[in-house]
């Protein structure tokens, strides 16, 4: 695809994204209604697709990781058009007014949530982000431009075909949902330059995706990073629910952002706790430190770089600390600034895990996985942001928003 082409894109999105912003709120629920309808009509088309990129992938050597976050199954078809219709049941942000007040000189001043504009998707082999990502910004009143990966070139384009068909049937452009084909590396950073089309550019995939638009993007971004999680064992922790927590965290589905990757345990409790965690994770390679290799005889040594990973899949760091400021030290050096758990019934614990740690979410009690938008009832997300400016977390709808003012006078002028 040429230079021009990506812009022509580019340019097709601005303007639908025109008109989404002063969209009615039933049209766009309607839009996601439709959508949510025709992805579960299409169920057996978009498996069909599916198949044929999972096929694709198998001869490339893919990974069981980027197997599992490439394939859809009828359940996660299913998941998807739920998804859609619990964002279209969710309240508008889009005109909401955030705060208001009035001068002394008697000017009304609101801050009010309007939508960004046109949201760039960048991403890796998940299909369903297409859904999460489109549905979302649809709501906000934004346009979406979709830039997949070729792995997931057939499934993408099957559920973008779903969105734009939706849109046309209430009214709304086809082109608030852009899927751009191209999958080359020159379409990727041209897409990362589209400055004065894309307003926000966020990036969904392993470090190198992130490393490269942080190399080359030249329109605004927000990284959703690397997911080094840590579930901490307190010594005031209940071991049975820890162990759980530590095996649902690991497990339950290794190859996403918010799977553990790390098991820290107070020193206090790691010769009781760690031989019951390693015979709960069988088919879990454990890399540990020198304390932990000394409970678990057979484990191999992890390195500065096994601390520092994100797996994405059964491997899994240990290290033994001596208090919960040595878990902390450790989150700081080694954390992403992801998601980070505690396992206490220490009160003053959890509270000082809390304020200590440095990252977009932290649990108590509860694992890992968790920190997601539609288990935080934001109906699904965008991304989980792990900076500072201007999202933190989850990202749902409000972050798809930005807030301008309106300032309501009857005739002032400034002296």
């Amino acid at each position: 695809m040429a230079r021009g082409n990506i812009v022509e894109l580019g340019r097709r999105a601005k303007a639908a994204s025109r008109s989404l912003a002063v969209a009615g709120g039933a049209s766009k629920d309607g839009a996601l209604r439709v959508a949510a309808d025709l992805l579960e009509q299409r169920g057996t088309e978009l498996l069909d697709h599916n198949r044929a990129d999972l096929e694709r992938a198998r001869t490339e050597s893919a990974t069981d990781a980027q197997i599992d976050r490439l394939r859809l199954t009828p359940e996660r078809v299913t998941a998807m058009a739920d998804g859609l219709r619990q964002v279209a049941g969710l309240a508008d942000p889009v005109g909401e007014v955030v705060e208001g007040w009035v001068r002394p000189n008697g000017l009304r001043i609101e801050r009010v949530r309007v939508p960004l504009g046109v949201v760039g998707v960048i991403y890796e082999n998940r299909p369903n982000v297409t859904s999460d990502a489109a549905g979302l910004c649809l709501k906000a009143g934004n346009a979406t431009m979709l830039r997949g990966s070729s792995s997931a070139a057939d499934s993408n384009a099957a559920i973008v075909g779903c969105l734009r068909e939706a849109l046309a049937k209430v009214g709304l452009p086809e082109d608030a949902v852009i899927n751009v084909a191209d999958t080359s590396r020159q379409a990727a950073v041209e897409f990362m330059q589209l400055d004065g089309m894309i307003d926000c550019l966020v990036p969904r995939g392993g470090h190198s995706l992130v490393a490269s638009v942080r190399e080359h993007a030249t329109v605004p971004y927000v990284i959703d990073g690397d997911g080094n999680c840590h579930v901490y064992v307190d010594a005031g922790a209940d071991l049975d629910m820890a162990l759980s927590i530590v095996v649902n965290a690991k497990t339950q589905r290794p190859g996403v952002c918010n799977a553990a990757e790390s098991l820290l345990v107070h020193e206090a409790v790691a010769a009781e706790f760690l031989p019951r965690a390693q015979q709960s994770l069988a088919g879990v390679e454990l890399r540990g430190d020198e304390r932990s290799r000394s409970i678990l005889a057979g484990i191999a040594a992890a390195t500065e770089e096994d601390f520092a990973a994100e797996f994405l899949g059964p491997v899994l760091s240990v290290a033994v600390v001596a208090d919960l400021e040595g878990a902390i030290d450790h989150i700081a050096r080694y954390g992403s600034g992801h998601s980070e758990a505690i396992v206490t019934r220490d009160l003053v614990a959890a509270q000082r895990f809390c304020a200590e740690v440095d990252a977009a979410a932290v649990v108590v009690n509860a694992s890992t996985r968790f920190v997601d938008g539609a288990e935080f009832g934001l109906g699904s997300e965008i991304g989980i942001s792990t900076q500072k400016l201007h999202a933190r977390g989850p990202m749902g709808l409000r972050e798809l928003t930005c807030v301008k003012y309106i300032v309501h006078g009857d005739g002032q002028v400034r002296r």
